[in-house]
């Protein structure tokens, strides 16, 4: 369908037992732009981004792939091959291909071309399916490595949650980490005490899930296969949203090669992230 909101083609996925709503833009990295659980908006989405593809999107769940976070130098060696590209890979600037779609899901698939292997010289093939099943949104990635030689890649989605700004004081973040990379000091920190949402920019890096506890008790359960070791907490103030980030590695691993998963020639990895708004 086309979405008069947001002026592009739109595919709308519906759970009417649920009252949920999942709308996603193929041609826009092919991303979930809302997520309504009756009419309350789970995800954040600032329109204008969505609209300019000069700029970065700032809403919905941008798909991070191949590699999550800031390359050092925008750059990147991984044994004979290089490549260049900008934070958060190239994945939420692409437009994708609808394969399959009916009620409550849909497929959308990437393939590599000549624009994509300028910056990460590898055939691939990326599959992404949407699944709405009551007020939880389950995706499934199917990375297949067609190249002649070994392929890394990471995998990340960056959520941003519908949280008023007025409400962060009462909004909590419960995890099982005690300590996160603090990306704005470049410092470990211990988490010893509530996550201050109120400061000007928070960017914290966990090692452990984390959950999102809102201001009337709602949560925003988001749950990853055990690929997903990395979790960002990312907000700034003045701004509607809370994001948590799921990652497969930190940033700059197709340097570091931590976390990296490599993929042999003609060798596929299926991958699955949920996103749930619980009572």
């Amino acid at each position: 369908m086309f979405d008069p909101l947001t002026a592009l083609e739109t595919l709308v996925l519906r759970d009417d037992a649920a009252d949920a709503t999942v709308a996603l833009a193929p041609t826009r990295g092919g991303i979930v732009t809302r997520f309504l659980v009756g009419d309350r908006p789970v995800l954040y989405l600032d329109e204008s981004t969505l609209l300019d593809p000069g700029k970065n999107l700032r809403g919905g769940v941008p798909v991070l792939f191949p590699s999550p976070g800031a390359l050092a130098d925008e750059r990147f060696r991984y044994g004979e091959a290089t490549g260049s590209m900008k934070q958060h890979g190239f994945a939420r600037q692409r437009p994708w291909s609808v394969t399959a779609a009916d009620e409550r899901s849909a497929t959308l698939g990437l393939r590599s071309d000549e624009a994509t292997r300028a910056q990460y010289p590898w055939d691939f093939v990326l599959t992404l399916r949407y699944a709405l099943d009551g007020a939880r949104l389950r995706i499934t990635q199917r990375v297949e490595n067609h190249s002649a030689t070994a392929m890394p890649f990471a995998m990340g989605f960056h959520p941003y949650f519908f949280v008023p700004d007025g409400d962060k004081a009462r909004t909590s973040i419960t995890t099982a980490a005690t300590r996160a990379f603090d990306n704005t000091s470049k410092t470990t920190v211990a988490l010893d005490g509530p996550i201050d949402l109120m400061r000007a920019e928070v960017d914290l890096h966990l090692d452990e899930h984390a959950t999102l506890v809102l201001a009337d008790g709602h949560r925003v359960e988001v749950t990853a296969s055990p690929e997903f070791t990395r979790w960002v907490i990312w907000t700034l103030h003045g701004k509607d949203f809370v994001c948590l980030e799921p990652w497969t590695a930190p940033g700059d691993a197709l340097n570091t090669r931590e976390g990296l998963i490599v993929l042999a020639p003609g060798e596929a990895r299926e991958l699955w992230v949920e996103v749930a708004l619980t009572a």
